[in-house]
């Protein structure tokens, strides 16, 4: 196993403080994606386009920091990204179909990740964390490259991820870097009085030793079921709806649950009353998400009662 440590080009030593709160403090959420390639991987190249990357995107370097203890920041810094490269001699191919997973909890695709230290970010020793690691997976017998890919939350959500990973792939093939350019400042909203009726909802959605001690009996209490519909059926199920107010994500998630209440729930006691669900405000008429945000442009209300 060779380990590089990247480090953005030219190195320009900023310190500057990113704020964070809201769903920013998304501090145990990660999001691992494998890109399997079938062959013809640059290292060197590859190394050099992560660095052109980082000089626009600082920010992916940063140091998740707390202070006071109950404010939160990124130091953007020269800090390096880890990049793991092995040679797998094991296996004959990649042992899936698909050539992107996003399944972080398949225990046959832990090999390929080197994950972020979630448990390492919310204790005293945050500030040595990378939020951001790759790994790369060379398999010798069939050529193919899979490139492991560990993000924080905190960075941002999957659209803040997916233009990330965009600049790195233009730039590897010697392209222009995708527009817009990243904008890094948070919305810190303004300190108005607390609802406190919503306190214990809060805590138990969005408190963070919680969701991380939920994280680790869930896999074992669950089966994970994968369902795919077609854009024609989504269109479909929405046009049954009279409001133009309810969007698709709201019709799909009633059609679920509407579902699993029907002919899933054994009695009373098991039905889905209530769902937290996220509402991403990226493609709406909003200051606070202007094009080449790069955060969590997402708002996590309670729905109302099914």
């Amino acid at each position: 196993m060779t380990t590089l440590f990247v480090y953005q080009v030219p190195r320009i030593g900023t310190r500057r403080h990113i704020k964070l709160a809201g769903t920013d403090l998304w501090i145990t959420g990660l999001i691992n994606n494998l890109f399997v390639y079938p062959s013809g991987w640059d290292v060197v190249k590859f190394k050099d386009a992560l660095s052109r990357t980082l000089f626009s995107w600082p920010f992916i370097a940063g140091r998740f920091l707390g202070y006071d203890g109950e404010h939160y920041l990124i130091e953007m810094s020269d800090n390096a990204i880890p990049v793991f490269v092995i040679e797998n001699t094991d296996l004959t191919k990649w042992p899936l179909d698909s050539n992107v997973v996003v399944d972080k909890n398949s225990q046959q695709l832990q090999q390929f990740l080197d994950e972020v230290q979630t448990t390492i970010l919310i204790s005293d020793s945050c500030r040595d964390e990378p939020l951001f690691r790759l790994k790369l997976t060379h398999i010798k017998q069939s050529g193919e490259w899979i490139m492991g890919a560990s993000w924080s939350h905190m960075l941002g959500d999957a659209d803040a991820f997916l233009q990330f990973l965009k600049t790195i792939s233009h730039l590897y093939q010697n392209l222009e870097a995708p527009k817009p350019i990243p904008i890094f400042n948070r919305h810190v909203w303004l300190h108005d009085e607390a609802d406190e009726s919503l306190r214990p909802d809060i805590k138990k959605f969005l408190d963070g030793e919680q969701m991380e001690t939920n994280d680790r009996k869930d896999p074992a209490k669950y089966d994970q079921v994968n369902i795919h519909f077609r854009g024609e059926q989504l269109k479909e199920l929405h046009s049954l709806i009279g409001d133009r107010r309810v969007t698709i994500q709201d019709a799909l998630c009633a059609y679920i649950i509407l579902t699993l209440n029907t002919h899933c729930a054994q009695n009373n006691d098991e039905l889905i009353l209530r769902t937290n669900i996220m509402i991403n405000y990226r493609k709406e008429s909003n200051p606070d998400a202007q094009p080449g945000l790069i955060a969590n442009a997402v708002l996590m209300p309670l729905s109302n009662f099914f």
